[in-house]
């Protein structure tokens, strides 16, 4: 219509020819002819038919194309508005289908024209094409709601979670004490219930609380609300920052929480967090099937029409509450969580990792592959470590048992076994003096069990009981000779010893 217009300028404005008009507005003579034979027969002028808009210019330029139309061939738009949130619906496709029942309907053109008419005329909220079961919206609405001490008669802020669907605007809302992650994480579990599926895609604005890293291209998600979704199987799509448009569905959701909820609940006192949500739930009720001003049916009608066929099932187990963090492991291959130890694969020593934390796992994370799992520990100061996550040198130390080192020296013969009992008595703490006793049980592998007996006679008799004394007398080959003989010691002559007699003789008096 934009050519027309223009060849009908050209022509009543500057009397410009035929040709020259044609060469202007890159059509044929024969074309501008036509348009302008058709103008003068609609009757107006120049002045008139430039105010007209597209549309009815067309109508009056090109009636033959609206002739016989009646108002029963007016398409039902709502109707086509609502077949459009279906997956894979177009208008091209609504429009076919109102042809066949409609051959003297309107062409393709006019009907796209005439539903971008309607459409304007019908609530803002209803404007964007959000397809069935594919988002929900999600977001905390900027009014809070006291709840009172019955005993003190104080205040808390509870905050308010609001979830709506794309589709249909079915809404959810909820109160929390706070924002904070569990909270956040809960809320999301609780809608999905309430609307008994799960969608394909979030979209939360940029709070701290889900956005760790604001970004307009590749946001930064917290581990914890990435891990909730990867196990619903949803995509989140933060919000644009500073651009509401994108979380409309939302932002009109508070609007209709805060004005047919709050503010029905406003003169009402309650004294916990279960009285308000369930106070909450009354009122949403009522604002879900509360019909639509300009649209046929409600949230609720449209929801079981629309939404609800087509959200993926929850699944089997709901999902439980994780909170990760980052820590590097110590050198003796345990991390710290909580005052408690945990242990990891000998080889992560001093590298950085991701822990899992739930109530009752603990989930060791390194390069997005889990390596180790632990039931979760409570308390302080204690250590759960897995024997295989040990090197081997320490796998073997730790299979020599007190029991087993005792068994051992009581085979080799009885002067080993006092000196392995005399280690372990003598140190503050048994464990103390396994390494020692290790120490001699390894050099029965380099010396027969005659001479590692015969060496800790020795270390006995020499009051030595130690790893370092055995293995010094096999060193040198003292083990052969014993420092205890069976025989009786020879008198000491010399003239300077007086002998027994001389103490048995009376001393005279002076």
């Amino acid at each position: 219509m934009r050519k027309i217009k223009e060849v009908l300028r050209l022509r009543f404005e500057t009397a410009l020819g035929f040709h020259k008009i044609a060469k202007s507005c890159s059509v044929s003579s024969s074309t501008v002819a036509e348009i302008i034979k058709r103008a003068n027969d609609s009757g107006l002028s120049w002045a008139m038919l430039e105010k007209l808009d597209d549309n009815d210019l067309e109508i009056k330029l090109y009636p033959e194309r609206f002739k016989g139309k009646a108002n029963n061939l007016e398409p039902d738009w709502s109707k086509i508005h609502k077949e459009l949130k279906k997956k894979s619906v177009t208008l091209q496709l609504l429009w076919r289908e109102y042809k066949q029942e409609n051959p003297e309907g309107y062409q393709y053109s006019f009907f796209c024209e005439l539903y971008k008419r309607w459409k304007q005329g019908i609530d803002v909220t209803m404007r964007q094409n959000h397809k069935a079961g594919e988002k929900i919206f999600v977001d905390y609405a900027g009014q809070t709601f006291p709840i009172f001490d019955p005993e003190t008669g104080k205040a808390t802020e509870a905050h308010i979670f609001i979830a709506v669907l794309g589709a249909s605007n079915y809404t959810y809302a909820e109160a929390t004490w706070d924002e904070t992650l569990p909270n956040w994480i809960g809320s999301h579990c609780r809608a999905f219930e309430y609307f008994e599926g799960l969608p394909e895609i979030i979209v939360p604005d940029n709070t701290k609380t889900g956005v760790k890293k604001v970004c307009r291209y590749e946001p930064d998600l917290n581990p914890t609300y990435q891990d909730m979704a990867e196990y619903h199987g949803i995509a989140i799509i933060p919000a644009r920052s500073n651009k509401p448009r994108d979380k409309a569905k939302v932002e009109s959701g508070v609007l209709l929480v805060e004005r047919w909820i709050l503010a029905a609940l406003r003169n009402c006192i309650f004294f916990s967090i279960e009285e308000l949500n369930n106070a909450i739930q009354v009122e949403l009720e009522k604002l879900n099937q509360k019909p639509f001003q300009k649209l046929a049916g409600s949230r609720r009608s449209l929801f079981e029409t629309l939404d609800k066929p087509l959200l993926k099932p929850l699944p089997e187990k709901p999902y439980e509450f994780a909170y990760w963090k980052k820590v590097r492991v110590n050198m003796d291959y345990h991390v710290e969580i909580e005052k408690n130890y945990y242990s990891v694969p000998y080889q992560l020593a001093k590298k950085q990792i991701e822990v899992r934390i739930t109530r009752s796992v603990v989930e060791i994370i390194f390069n997005g592959k889990r390596v180790a799992s632990h039931p979760r520990i409570y308390g302080k100061g204690k250590t759960n470590t897995v024997h295989e996550h040990r090197p081997a040198s320490h796998q073997k130390h730790l299979e020599w048992t007190p029991s087993r080192i005792l068994q051992w020296a009581e085979t080799t013969g009885p002067n080993t076994k006092q000196v392995v009992l005399k280690i372990i008595e003598d140190k503050p703490h048994p464990e103390q003096g396994y390494r020692s006793c290790l120490g001699i049980i390894r050099l029965s592998s380099s010396y027969s069990r005659e001479r590692l007996e015969a060496s800790a006679k020795r270390a006995l008799e020499i009051g030595s009981p130690s790893y370092h004394s055995i293995k010094s007398i096999l060193k040198n080959g003292l083990d052969e000779n014993s420092l205890i003989q069976n025989f009786e010691p020879a008198p000491i002559q010399h003239q300077n010893i007086r002998g027994s007699e001389y103490y048995g003789q009376k001393v005279p008096p002076c």
